[in-house]
């Protein structure tokens, strides 16, 4: 067990990391969300394979915003079997677009996109629609990795290069954080975790954006809790026009 207390201990470490270098850039975005929000425009985000299980972590959710939209697509999503399917659609070119424009997404909205590496094509690919059409980027990536792999992409761009806000994951090369001394092996991935702390730091501070300026703010509440839901429901109605999942 000596190992496993040790990832978590990198993992408070990480975490404190995040706390110290990525705090101000995580409330640009978060105020970036916040300003397309009150001026009437929708949030997305977007992940593929494990990176999309932050995007799973932003929406419908007790705690969490219920006015950021996933984009998702199956053949990206774990469920895929065979699941290395997602490996090959990832790198596939014109992917990312294609799925981006059968989305409502629109000029003036925001769109965060989580990527590890930051390499494959249908990152790239969605950034650089969503750059065309005018749309917010807030990428989510490792520093640490992507800047020691090359783009799969024709464009040679990796996802940071077109970011508007890019947050680091504060993680390392490779995502796997402890080596195992006998074997040589590296286990222990950090990005599900620190991908996760940080878009809820975004949903927290867009909510407390919300209650500073005298708005309610659109946040769901456990299905689960025995409480009056009418509430919810009304926050529902009032912002359907940009909750585009129901």
């Amino acid at each position: 067990m000596e190992k496993s207390l040790v990832y978590l201990d990198n993992a408070i470490e990480l975490l404190k990391k995040i706390r110290d270098t990525q705090a101000d850039t995580i409330d640009k975005a978060t105020r970036m969300m916040f300003d397309c929000f009150i001026k009437g425009g929708s949030l997305y985000v977007f992940g593929a394979s494990h990176a999309g299980i932050i995007a799973e972590e932003m929406f419908y959710r007790a705690g969490g915003l219920m006015v950021v939209n996933p984009i998702f697509n199956p053949t990206l999503m774990l469920n895929t079997r065979p699941v290395t399917m997602t490996s090959e659609m990832e790198r596939l070119e014109g992917f990312g677009s294609a799925i981006l424009e059968e989305s409502p997404a629109k000029a003036g909205d925001v769109l965060i996109i989580h990527s590890v590496s930051g390499r494959n094509s249908v990152a790239v690919d969605m950034a650089l629609t969503a750059r065309a059409k005018n749309i917010g980027i807030i990428v989510i990536t490792s520093m640490a990795y992507t800047c020691k792999v090359s783009s799969r992409h024709s464009s040679g761009k990796l996802l940071y290069e077109l970011g508007d806000i890019v947050i680091d994951n504060c993680g390392v090369y490779g995502d796997a954080s402890i080596e195992l001394g006998e074997s040589g092996v590296v286990a222990g991935p950090t990005s599900t975790y620190s991908g996760a702390v940080i878009v809820n730091m975004m949903s927290v501070g867009f909510a407390e954006l919300c209650d500073k300026n005298g708005i309610d703010p659109p946040v769901n509440v456990s299905a689960n809790l025995d409480v009056d839901r009418t509430k919810t429901e009304q926050m529902i109605c009032k912002y359907l026009d940009r909750i585009h999942y129901l």
